[in-house]
């Protein structure tokens, strides 16, 4: 009989989606692993292409991954595959990560979630009124979100009155909150009564001058502006509202907030957010 010490077991979460050249989240999250002393843990990516989705979650549960994150294009494509959703990923319609409670799976949407705890740093959504620029999937998210947070209006800018009137119809039927659709034509005049304007387009991505169409005279320094993207952080969009006096929140702060509410469901220990961030800037070189 072998004397040699048994290898130690380890803990692993996984991002399934579509090939990444690095992964800014998994680089935080073995960066939080190490500073909370979770030795064990380990966060892998995966490049799973859509055709192999049901076998990729197969080997999760066989091989007792703890929990995973999907990306585009699996988000709704995953769900039929687990177990269960919570009420704020079932009235979203997509899953971005995945809990393992004893032999089940279980699905959880934690973009708009962290969006609302970045919000939280300069106001608190609750009786606000809110303009969301889009009506995709991160618009989805974070509409949804802010509606369970107490938010007291809602109006979606979208270019598809088709898809935006989807959106507006979650909200109001099954989120129980004021919403509206306005067709996005032209430069959008933000209303004066709008506390919060949020670009959830993909408008800036790898683009610093990408202009999204606001009305630049709209932007009081009253308003809190806030963009999705983190790559690069400092959008167009936030430059403009910073010369305007706007509040104005990043990108960055949405997907280290997502990311330390996605640690805290795997592990069931709070994540060091501070160190996830130095992360995240070492990971964009900012």
């Amino acid at each position: 009989m072998s004397n040699s010490p048994q290898p130690a077991l380890q803990e692993i979460v996984c991002c399934m989606g579509q090939p990444v050249a690095g992964n800014p989240t998994q680089f935080m999250m073995e960066r939080a692993f190490a500073a909370a002393g979770l030795d064990d843990w380990r966060y892998l990516t995966l490049e799973v292409p859509a055709t192999n989705l049901t076998n990729a979650i197969l080997g999760l549960r066989a091989m007792g991954f703890c929990g995973a994150n999907f990306t585009i294009p699996h988000k709704v494509a995953a769900i039929p595959l687990l177990d269960g959703l919570s009420p704020a990923a079932e009235l979203m319609g997509a899953v971005n990560c995945v809990k393992r409670d004893g032999d089940k799976l279980l699905g959880e949407n934690t973009d708009g979630k962290g969006f609302v705890e970045s919000l939280r740093t300069v106001l608190d959504p609750a009786g606000k009124k809110f303009v969301v620029l889009g009506a995709g999937g991160a618009a989805r998210a974070i509409a949804v979100e802010l509606g369970l947070s107490g938010a007291a209006d809602i109006t979606i800018v979208n270019r598809s009155e088709t898809r935006g009137q989807e959106l507006v119809t979650l909200l109001t039927d099954r989120v129980k909150i004021s919403s509206h659709l306005v067709q996005w034509k032209g430069d959008y005049e933000v209303p004066a009564d709008c506390d919060v304007l949020i670009n959830a387009t993909s408008i800036g991505l790898g683009d610093a001058q990408a202009r999204v169409a606001v009305d630049g005279n709209s932007l009081r320094k009253e308003l809190v502006v806030a963009d999705v993207i983190f790559n690069p952080p400092r959008t167009r969009l936030i430059r403009d509202a910073e010369q305007r006096g706007c509040r104005t929140l990043d990108g960055l702060g949405m997907l280290v907030n997502q990311a330390v509410i996605g640690f805290k469901i795997w592990t069931g220990v709070d994540a060091d957010a501070n160190v996830m961030r130095e992360a995240l800037e070492e990971f964009l070189n900012i």
